[in-house]
């Protein structure tokens, strides 16, 4: 009779505690290291591999990533590649699969699941972009046969090891994702946040320290450098899944294919020529971002003339603070709404409203796309004697830059 019940007692211990009669700071360790793994398979694995093709993983690490995310997240590769890369194709549009600009960011923010498997059942979208994805035999007969098994199994596993406690952990697993990708990336990462590059979309940076989400908080980034598979480009700037990445390269598990291009600067020709428009067609994101820093600093120069002045809290002041926010922007960015401001800071200040126009001459060395290379080459020439003209100090400066360009 002590035999029964010390078995009953044994087995109300094991329900209650599980397999590994775990601390709950134990089980919360788990849990953030189970999610952050998913996390990095998703971003490693699905977004900058198999998306991108923005670099190749050993077949050891990729089928790893793929039975973790089969367990922890039920996601189909060809299914989650395809989605993400008709975002791609189709940013911010009416077919854009989550975009916050045309669906609302309450939306995205909370049904981006509901999204996301609405458009896997659109056959056009699968056939479309959902090329050079596994198609081996255990995808096609476990991964996306038995999507949902998987995560069935992860209960299992989570309530074997974890007792009662394991359910919780599992419903973090399964929330991860959708509140993290679905939600946090594909709407913070399109509404709120920095912005380093002037890409054609409205793509943000939430944070400049990539780790909760594995380096996807970089989102600005990563649209400005689809390709790339380092997602960090300013100095003080951290992306963890590059850091995983990079150990293992050193490890042979892993080789990068493209990073983002880092505009050089060598000595000034006398004249630009072919390579140097070369050099900056290929940086223009760059090129765009230094010379908004020029823009930005020329208003600073504004503000503190007028505060010498007295007249810091003047309209004029006022018109100035908001087109420091605004005067680097491309013309379809600006709310209407900002427009008439800036065009009364443009009308007072010559030395602004020159170095919009010329921001504009300059950007169009890249969006002209009717115009043959030499001519686009006498444009960059007059570009740089225009500004070295100018009579004003930022444009002469940033001319000699752009002739120094190295591709």
């Amino acid at each position: 009779m002590n035999g029964i019940w010390l078995a009953h007692d044994a087995l109300v211990e094991w329900l209650t505690h599980g397999l590994l009669a775990a601390s709950w700071w134990q089980i919360v360790i788990f849990a953030l290291l189970a999610t952050h793994i998913t996390i990095a398979a998703v971003t490693i694995y699905l977004h900058r591999s198999q998306a991108h093709r923005a670099l190749e993983l050993h077949p050891v690490v990729s089928h790893f990533f793929r039975f973790w995310l089969w367990l922890t997240t039920g996601m189909v590769t060809k299914e989650w590649v395809a989605i993400h890369r008709k975002h791609h194709a189709k940013c911010e549009t009416v077919d854009d699969p989550h975009s916050p600009v045309t669906r609302g960011i309450k939306t995205v923010l909370l049904t981006g699941a509901e999204l996301y498997r609405a458009e896997s059942r659109v056959p056009e979208t699968m056939a479309k972009y959902g090329h050079n994805t596994p198609d081996d035999w255990i995808e096609r007969n476990l991964y996306t046969r038995y999507s949902w098994q998987g995560v069935g199994l992860m209960l299992v596993i989570d309530l074997f090891l974890f007792g009662a406690a394991g359910a919780a952990v599992w419903a973090l697993q399964m929330a991860w994702i959708p509140i993290t990708a679905a939600g946090i990336i594909n709407g913070l990462g399109h509404w709120w946040g920095y912005r380093n590059f002037e890409a054609p979309d409205a793509s943000t940076n939430i944070s400049p320290w990539g780790i909760v989400i594995g380096g996807e908080e970089l989102h600005n980034n990563h649209h400005t450098y689809p390709t790339s598979a380092k997602l960090s480009v300013k100095p003080h700037e951290f992306d963890i899944g590059w850091m995983y990445i990079r150990l293992m390269e050193m490890a042979g598990l892993a080789t990068v294919r493209k990073t983002p291009p880092k505009l050089a600067l060598g000595e000034v020709k006398a004249v630009a020529d072919g390579k140097t428009l070369e050099a900056i067609i290929t940086n223009r994101y760059e090129v765009m971002a230094r010379y908004a820093a020029e823009m930005k600093r020329a208003v600073g120069h504004e503000l503190e003339r007028l505060k010498s002045q007295g007249a810091e809290h003047s309209a004029g002041w006022r018109n100035l603070r908001l087109a420091k926010a605004w005067l680097h922007r491309d013309d379809d960015k600006i709310p209407q709404g900002v427009k008439p401001v800036l065009a009364q800071a443009l009308g007072a200040s010559p030395t602004l409203a020159k170095l919009v126009a010329m921001r504009e001459e300059l950007r169009s060395l890249w969006t002209r796309t009717n115009v043959s290379a030499e001519q686009l080459v006498a444009d960059l020439q007059m570009w740089c004697r225009k500004a070295e003209e100018s009579g004003i100090a930022a444009l002469q400066e940033f001319s000699l830059k752009l002739r120094a360009a190295t591709a």
